[in-house]
């Protein structure tokens, strides 16, 4: 389940999409259109700009705008920038790897199921961008 987080950040990430050419739109647009907590909107979009995702401009018509372009982000990477592992278990995770404790993967039924659902998410995920968020 996508953490409410990853939630707020699509849909400011829409938001921007829709607006991408009208130059940097202001945190408070966002949040009072998209209906997300100002502080925890601030923290969403600073990490989406420390991952050059976005970008910002301070003063007179400032705001958020895109660095990397809409049509390259994949979904997959702002859900696990945002959210963390894409994968229902540790142990099928490509990115955040954990064995399970008291685990044998070699023998354990919902390990392999989980990779397929692992792998069938990642299919659409990584093939999906942010402009498909918008119609």
């Amino acid at each position: 389940m996508l953490s409410k987080k990853s939630q707020y950040a699509f849909k400011a990430l829409s938001y921007l999409v829709e607006k991408r050419n009208e130059g940097p739109i202001l945190i408070s647009e966002i949040a009072e259109h998209k209906k997300i907590p100002l502080k925890f909107l601030e923290n969403i979009l600073l990490e989406l700009k420390k991952a050059d995702i976005l970008d910002s401009k301070k003063g007179k018509g400032g705001g958020y705008f895109f660095k990397e372009k809409p049509e390259n982000v994949k979904l997959a990477k702002i859900i696990r920038l945002v959210n963390g592992p894409i994968a229902m278990l540790p142990c099928v995770s490509l990115n955040f790897y954990e064995k399970c404790e008291d685990c044998n993967e070699d023998h354990c039924g919902l390990h392999d199921v989980l990779i397929e659902v692992r792998d069938a998410s990642l299919n659409i995920l990584e093939k999906k961008t942010l402009m498909d968020l918008v119609d």
